[in-house]
Formats: structure tokens, C-alpha cells, sequence
């Protein structure tokens, strides 16, 4: 049963604290497992990798090619499609690509009076490692999500890597990557595929720059512990929604589907509604109870709702704000009168789905923007992942005989203050020149 509070219940603040802290992981029992696996591979490269596989997967590579995954079998696979399913892909992709190509960035100059040039020149990643988690399921949306912001930045290099237990890959997973064009792809996973792509498998592949792609605790842990020898695109944890509710929407059953889409990924998984309106959020609860029994995941679904879901009534919209602002969720829905008033108000989410049209699921497959996105109340201060995560920029400085004539002397004397003499003087050896 999911948790129903009022705000004015008197065990309210600590269940709410205990919400906030869902995005706390405990590394430390797996920290230290995490990084003997790290410096193994670091170590020993692929006799490590395919010894790790052979324990945490449950099959037994014998060399570096039962470990690549040939472009042929992408084909293969993409061929195979069903055409709705193939078509679906297609419109995903291109709705996808069609988004993220307005997000890119641009190289620009200025160019000042005394004939200076300021800029910023943007460069794409040269190389680029994907993970992409199977295990529980398969997600070939979740590649075409990381895939695509790299090939619009221009990467020329992407690398994938995905857990197959058992050596089975997913037939959905081979046909997406046939689609993106994925040339490198290996059957690796959980930290051993953050560690093969952070420091490489020489003499097989080189290590990547970036690392993109959500996973378990241990390639959470991993990602952080590699951090600095590689970037990556954040730390995210279990899937979670919040729903902001005034009222505005009857419909229970819409808001019941939409907190189980949540629900159902994970057992760690959050699913949080905020409504004004006490009876409606009873009737939310009874739909959640009444629907769950009908979903294939019931067991994840259901622990998901009994232990990290909650529906909170709020005393009004303007707590209900600021609770939800408080939560950071990874997905918030706004299902409110005046929706872009209360868009202005909203300090923190992921994504921000508006209106009783705009189910979350909606945005992780085929509206456009990214569904790779912070949680855990990360999205204080972390941002979807985007064709930026792909591209670095450097800055453009160019100084004319009268720029450096007119700021010579002002930057000679902050250097001097700061005990560089050699700064100072490098400028102010120009400036005799221009005398």
C-alpha cells in the first residue's frame, strides 16, 4: 500500500526527510569491491575482464572477439524487426536527433574595436563510451538516448558496452545499434565495462573521454571512482516521478498509470504525488492498488510502491511547490490550472511534462528531449544529458597592439600584486615594444 500524509500530519517531517534522502547510496559496501575490480583491469586488461564476466554474468569468453559484438548481427537483427516496431524506432530516432541537433552549441568571435578577437571555439569528444544496462531488462531507448546527442556533437568514435548474462544479447538492443550506426560495440558490463572503457583494453581498444549511460550501484560507484581519468555525464541512481496536482484533472487512473511507469523499472524506484485534494489522492491510492496486480513486473512494482512511494495532500499549490522543488524529482508532471505560471515557480526537475496529455512515458521514448536525466534530488545542480556532454570548449584570444597597449599595464600590476613577477613581465616586456 502506498503511503498517503497530509503535510500537517505530525510524523510528516521526518517521512518527508526520509524521502529526500532516496538518493543517498551507500557505496561503502560496494566501494571497495568496485575499485578491486577497477585497478584489476587497469592491471591486467582483459584477462580481468573476461575472468569478471565469466563470474558476474555467467558465460565464458575465450578472447577479445567473443567479447565484440559484429555489425552483422546488428543488421541482422534490425532486419528482423516487425516494420511497426522498426518504423517506431525509425520516428523515435529522428524526433530525437531533431532536438538535440538544436541544443548543440556553436564556435563564436567577438571582435572589439581595437581590433582584439574574444571567442569560444566548441570541438566534439573524439571518443565516447556508452553503457547501456541489460540484465533486469533491455533498453534500446536508452541507446538511442546516449547515441544520438554524440553523433549530433559530431563524436566520431562511440563505444558501446552492455551486460549479455548468459552471452544473450537482446534482439531490440542489436537493432537500435544497427541504427545508430554503432560500429564498436562489446558485451561487457556493471564495472567492468566502466573500467575497460575508462582506462582501455590495450592493445584491443583505447580508452574513451566521456562516459555516458545510467546503471546499478556498481556502475554508479564505478563511474565516480573513474571520474577525472575520464568525464562522465552524472551519477544517476533508481528512476523516480513526482506529480504536482491541484486538481485541475479527475482522472485517477491517469496519475495511478503514470506514478506505476515508475514503479515498475525498479524496486528502488520512486513514485510521488502531490495534490491539494484529499479525496483524490484516496482515489489514487485505491487505482494503485487495483492496477498493479495486472502488470507483468508486478513484484518490482508493487515493493517499489510499498517502500519508496508516497502521496502527499498538501495544505495548497503554493506548499505543493515548494515540497516538490524541495524533492528535485528526475520526471516531474504538472497536471495544474496556469501551468506555465507554476512552470516559473519550478526551481528544480529533470524534465517537466505539462498537462493531462503528456504522460512521462511520452518522454522516454519518442518525444525528443533526453530521458537520461538526474535523480535523486540531483537535479539541484545536474542537467539532462545533451549533445554539450559530448562537445568541450576552449576559449579564443586574440590581442591587437592597441588591446594589449590599453590592458598592459592593468594586468602587469594584478600580476605583481599576486608575487608573479614573470607574468608581469612577459606583458610589460610587449609594452616597451610598442613604445
Amino acid at each position: 500500500m502506498i503511503a498517503l500524509l497530509k503535510s500537517s500530519d505530525s510524523v510528516f517531517d521526518k517521512q518527508f526527510d526520509t524521502l529526500l534522502q532516496r538518493g543517498s547510496m551507500d557505496i561503502k559496501d560496494v566501494e571497495n569491491r568496485t575499485r578491486e575490480l577497477l585497478e584489476s583491469i587497469k592491471s591486467h586488461g582483459l584477462q580481468a575482464v573476461i575472468a569478471q564476466i565469466s563470474q558476474f554474468d555467467s558465460w565464458n569468453p575465450q578472447n577479445f572477439e567473443d567479447l565484440r559484438i559484429p555489425q552483422t548481427k546488428m543488421r541482422n537483427a534490425y532486419e528482423k524487426l516487425e516494420k511497426n516496431l522498426r518504423d517506431s524506432l525509425e520516428r523515435a530516432y529522428e524526433r530525437i536527433y531533431a532536438f538535440h541537433q538544436k541544443q548543440k552549441p556553436k564556435t563564436w568571435l567577438d571582435f572589439e574595436k581595437n581590433g582584439s578577437i574574444l571567442g569560444q571555439k566548441v570541438t566534439p569528444i573524439e571518443r565516447a563510451g556508452l553503457y547501456i544496462p541489460g540484465g533486469k531488462a533491455a533498453y534500446p531507448s536508452s541507446l538511442l538516448m546516449n547515441a544520438i546527442p554524440a553523433i549530433v556533437a559530431g563524436v566520431k568514435e562511440i563505444v558501446v558496452c552492455t551486460p549479455t548474462p548468459h552471452n544473450q544479447t537482446n534482439e531490440l538492443l542489436l537493432a537500435a545499434l544497427h541504427i545508430c550506426q554503432i560500429q564498436e560495440a562489446y558485451k561487457i558490463g556493471g564495472a567492468s565495462a566502466i573500467g575497460s572503457l575508462a582506462f582501455g583494453l590495450n592493445p584491443y581498444f583505447k580508452k574513451v573521454d566521456v562516459i555516458t549511460g545510467p546503471g546499478n550501484i556498481y556502475v554508479a560507484t564505478a563511474k565516480k571512482l573513474v571520474f577525472g581519468e575520464v568525464n562522465i555525464d552524472m551519477i544517476a541512481g533508481p528512476s523516480e516521478i513526482g506529480i504536482l496536482h491541484d486538481g485541475m484533472m479527475d482522472n485517477a487512473d491517469y496519475v495511478a498509470w503514470d506514478l506505476l511507469s515508475q514503479a515498475e523499472h525498479d524496486e528502488m524506484a520512486s513514485s510521488i504525488l502531490i495534490t491539494t485534494n484529499e479525496s483524490f489522492a484516496k482515489r489514487v491510492a485505491e487505482r494503485i492498488e487495483s492496477l498493479v496486480e495486472s502488470l507483468p513486473r508486478f513484484a518490482i512494482a508493487s515493493k517499489s510502491i510499498d517502500e519508496r512511494g508516497m502521496i502527499i495532500v498538501a495544505k495548497n499549490l503554493k506548499e505543493g511547490i515548494a515540497l516538490m522543488n524541495e524533492i528535485a524529482p528526475e520526471h516531474l508532471e504538472l497536471l495544474v490550472q496556469n501551468p506555465l505560471e507554476v512552470l516559473g515557480e519550478i526551481k528544480h526537475a529533470g524534465a517537466i511534462f505539462i498537462g493531462e496529455n503528456t504522460p512521462e512515458p511520452i518522454g522516454d521514448y519518442i518525444a525528443g528531449p533526453n530521458h537520461t536525466l538526474p535523480t535523486g534530488g540531483s537535479a539541484r545542480f545536474f542537467s539532462p544529458l545533451s549533445t554539450e556532454h559530448f562537445m568541450k570548449k576552449s576559449s579564443v584570444i586574440v590581442f591587437s597592439r592597441q588591446g594589449i597597449a590599453e590592458l598592459g599595464e592593468a594586468c602587469g600590476i594584478l600580476a605583481h600584486t599576486e608575487g608573479l613577477d614573470a607574468h608581469k613581465n612577459a606583458v610589460l616586456e610587449r609594452l616597451k615594444d610598442k613604445n
